[in-house]
């Protein structure tokens, strides 16, 4: 035998499968070039040499994402992998036919793995080496950092790409050896027409599916609560899944079989020809859509937020800060709010800084579940409830020189002001101590600071200190006196951006000698902080996206190859019959849209009952612009469309060159 008899014959059946293996080598090559792109910027020492103040945040990010590239990766390739053993398995049973045995088999596809890891991994990672400083230099624009000379070629990304595909080119193969091993030489030759039976229609299977939609929709129309929308949305995400998986399998194979049932559209020569193969093949060809499906609503919801949260970035940061400088401290007395005063007034006037819009006052914060006009203590585990709120009390003499008012409050009165909540009534139940509520107040300048938008907030204000004290004692928050009243300092500073950081930070460093337990922060100090953050979010969301896009294209190449060779004896049947091209083409093009866009139509209404959920989460960053998230939403929404209507006409096309 010839010495290289079977590296030329692995090489030769490469060719032989070139509409198969170009898609799956490409695929590889992809995966690997963004998976060592994502490592080399989790560890590039540029990144910390580039003046990036909050580098580790984004390596953090970045980290985050070489980890899903990675498990994306596994499952993907070994999904693609998988359609390629099942196209191939007439081949090597033929090999066995004619005389092969399986271990000689297994040597093929040993040199058909070896010689696809070699060029993937050579390939994608020259590819990604070349591009990685394109990618740096990309990040840099994003998080508004100036770019570092220099070009370097991190080891560790190196050994983890090659570490993660090795290993996943081993599985692919063990996999492929098994799937030889455990088969007969006739099962082999039927490999690629197996699930030709009428799948049973699984009830049970329809109702799990609905029962969990149902109940992954109703969490996210439900859930209020910005904390345990983060909690909950993990769960949503795989209740909806797992219903999605269900009713493509059930659901589609009842709806097939409810158009045949259905004479006046059954039996015309379109429809009686593709509703009748797409349920033959359905068990197979479900996995697929519902894979089609989830990736798309994946790629949606990835590039919508992050685009919205990079796009609104200064409204987060004007919502974050309604002052350009803030000072905040807690358990602040007396004498250090003036001693803090004089120090924010000492350092305004030595760096020469006009104050505008000069916002100051004292408050105690309590954090309760509400229950109508109920309030009650709160433990750890009630802060992810949708009832969580903030009660912010403050006394009338604060209230008045903050308003410029004169407001009189006997003991037990108050005002209140709602903000993100809602309370009626003219009683205030706080754990058993109660207030009347005097009016409801229709604005409150402090309220535009300490609003939190994670939770509902209420401000009461009150006569004295004294009754804050007796709410303290009411909620039994912990043993021992209430402590003092918080502090919050903030103004709009007329001055340049260092100017601004030079301010915060100065006022940080005096605090420390106050020994006052807070900070200084404002706009300008924090906007690098937010730009690194944000943009390595909007990064990883665009990666991810080109990603999952990718392997969406290549899922729906490969349904519509995997069809086109199992429809291909079928309907040259039905033109021996008496069928012309034309209606071989219309029949086609019947079958196709039957299905195709259904995965895309699930999508928009996956995509439409979780943009509440979504919003609640884009709070936890800041973000509160909901129609410019809406309107990213959309226009994601369109662009994917557009581009699922192009892969859909090139792969049908495809399809028909196949079948004809």
């Amino acid at each position: 035998m010839n010495r290289f008899f079977y590296q030329k014959l692995a090489i030769n059946n490469m060719k032989k499968n070139s509409k198969t293996y170009i898609p799956y080598l490409l695929t590889c090559i992809g995966t690997i070039m963004m998976f060592y792109n994502m490592c080399f910027l989790s560890v590039a020492k540029d990144l910390g040499s580039a003046g990036v103040s909050d580098s580790g945040t984004v390596r953090y990010i970045l980290f985050l994402g070489a980890i899903v590239i990675g498990i994306f990766s596994l499952i993907f390739l070994f999904y693609t992998n998988s359609f390629l053993i099942k196209r191939r398995k007439k081949e090597f049973g033929l090999f066995n036919v004619l005389g092969m045995e399986k271990k000689h088999v297994a040597r093929i596809m040993f040199y058909e793995s070896l010689f696809t890891a070699v060029l993937s991994i050579v390939i994608g990672l020259a590819a990604g080496i070349l591009l990685s400083k394109i990618m740096i230099l990309f990040l840099y624009k994003l998080i508004s950092f100036e770019a570092t000379f220099g070009f370097e070629v991190p080891y560790e990304a190196v050994l983890a790409s090659l570490t993660l595909f090795l290993g996943i080119f081993l599985i692919n193969l063990l996999y492929n050896i098994r799937q030889v091993h455990m088969s007969n030489p006739v099962e082999l030759l039927k490999g690629g027409n197996i699930g030709e039976k009428e799948p049973r229609t699984k009830w049970l299977m329809a109702i799990i599916g609905l029962v969990s939609l149902a109940a992954g929709y109703y969490i996210a129309v439900t859930t209020e609560n910005p904390v345990a929308a983060l909690s909950l949305f993990f769960v949503a995400v795989v209740l909806v899944m797992t219903g999605t998986y269900c009713l493509f399998t059930s659901g589609s194979i009842a709806i097939l079989k409810m158009l045949r049932k259905n004479k006046r559209y059954y039996y015309k020569k379109r429809h009686f020809i593709s509703v009748s193969s797409m349920l033959y093949r359905m068990k197979q060809n479900a996995a697929g859509l519902a894979n089609i499906c989830i990736l798309s609503t994946a790629v949606i919801v990835m590039i919508s937020s992050t685009v919205s949260l990079y796009g609104g970035m200064e409204d987060v940061l004007r919502s974050r800060f309604p002052r350009n400088v803030e000072v905040e401290a807690s358990d602040v007395s007396e004498e250090q709010a003036e001693e803090l005063d004089k120090l924010i007034e000492q350092q305004t006037l030595e760096l020469n800084i006009d104050k505008i819009n000069v916002l100051r006052f004292r408050f105690m914060n309590f954090v309760v579940i509400q229950e109508g006009s109920n309030f009650i203590k709160a433990d750890y585990d009630s802060y992810t409830s949708n009832d969580i709120a903030s009660l912010v009390f403050i006394t009338q003499d604060e209230y008045n020189k903050l308003e410029n008012k004169s407001i009189s409050l006997n003991k037990g009165e108050s005002l209140v002001y709602t903000s993100n909540g809602n309370v009626s009534g003219s009683i205030l139940n706080i754990n058993g101590y109660e207030l009347s509520i005097k009016d409801y107040l229709s604005s409150l300048d402090s309220a535009s600071k300490i609003s939190d938008v994670l939770t509902k907030s209420y401000y009461v204000i009150v006569d004295n200190i004294d009754t804050i004290e007796s709410v303290y004692n009411s909620l039994n928050i912990k043993d021992g006196e209430m402590g003092d009243l918080s502090y919050f300092y903030g103004f709009d500073a007329d001055a340049g951006q260092q100017e601004q950081i030079n301010i915060v930070n100065n006022l940080n460093d005096k605090m420390k000698e106050l020994d006052a337990a807070g900070r200084a922060d404002g706009t300008e100090a924090s906007k690098s902080s937010f730009y690194s953050v944000y943009g390595g979010l909007f990064f990883l969301g665009i990666f991810l996206g080109l990603l999952f896009v990718m392997a969406t294209v290549l899922i729906i190449y490969y349904k519509q190859i995997a069809e086109g060779y199992d429809d291909k004896e079928r309907f040259e049947i039905m033109q021996k019959v008496g069928m012309d091209r034309e209606e071989v083409r219309g029949t086609i093009r019947s079958q196709v849209l039957t299905v195709f866009f259904l995965p895309l139509l699930a999508t928009v209404i996956h995509i439409a009952f979780a943009f509440k959920v979504i919003t609640r989460l884009l709070l936890i960053f800041g973000m509160t612009n909901v129609p410019l998230f809406a309107v990213c939403t959309i226009v994601t929404i369109i662009v994917f469309a557009v581009l699922y209507t192009i892969v859909y006409i090139l792969t049908a096309k495809t399809y028909y060159k196949i079948v004809s």
